[in-house]
């Protein structure tokens, strides 16, 4: 199923997963073109990328330029970086979703979405919720290949500050062995076991349109042999 020569879009390519999956694409022969939407530079100057700035609040007034064989979308706060419930699902639902109907327009085959462990379109719990219904969403339109990966706990460093995230981190650095069974999928996972999982998946065929964290551990490694 793998093809040279392909375009792919990222969206969020300046936050954890997205820098990283960006590092892969780059450096993928499959991969010609990566085209980036965001608001800011990623300050990577490469022959393959093309940036695109622009409100990605507004992303479906890029429809002309939204055009690949691929779309990575890696878009997502916090709480604490977006206490604002309205603006936070503006990002959280709103971006993947106008991704999702740009990509069913110009009917482009491949929408990777990072989503949440937990992701629950029924949860009362607000951000598992959004998350929940953003998958719901995404699922409408009419693309004929769809993944939403789920990660738990993302290691790695952050550019902004999260005490508790962090202390849960280290406390999952000594305990997570213990996590067994069906509760593997609450270890930590690192950012570029989802993003090698999220290459892995564009370019083989998989069933399972929702992928746990820990199913995305074992992807990564197929992405890496």
């Amino acid at each position: 199923m793998e093809t040279k020569g392909k375009t792919a879009i990222i969206l969020g390519a300046t936050g954890l997963v997205g820098s990283v999956l960006l590092q892969c694409l780059l450096h993928d022969g499959r991969y010609q073109k990566i085209i980036l939407f965001s608001r800011t530079s990623v300050g990577i100057q490469d022959s393959k990328l093309d940036e695109v700035l622009c409100d990605v609040l507004a992303l479906e007034a890029q429809l002309d330029k939204f055009w690949a064989d691929e779309v990575f979308c890696c878009i997502g706060t916090t709480k604490a970086k977006t206490p604002d419930k309205v603006l936070y699902k503006k990002i959280d639902y709103g971006i993947p979703v106008a991704a999702a109907k740009l990509c069913s327009l110009n009917q482009i085959h491949t929408f990777i979405v990072v989503s949440a462990l937990g992701a629950d379109a029924s949860s009362a719990i607000f951000y598992n919720r959004i998350k929940g219904e953003m998958e719901r969403m995404v699922q409408q339109f009419n693309i004929p290949k769809i993944h939403m990966v789920q990660p738990s706990i993302i290691g790695g460093d952050r550019n902004e500050q999260r005490p508790g995230e962090f202390f849960f981190k280290k406390l999952m650095s000594f305990f997570g062995f213990l996590l067994v069974g069906p509760f593997k999928k609450y270890r930590v996972i690192h950012p570029d076991s989802i993003a090698k999982a999220m290459v892995w998946l564009a370019n083989n065929t998989y069933t399972n349109q929702r992928i746990a964290s820990d199913t995305l551990k074992e992807l990564a490694v197929h992405g890496t042999s």
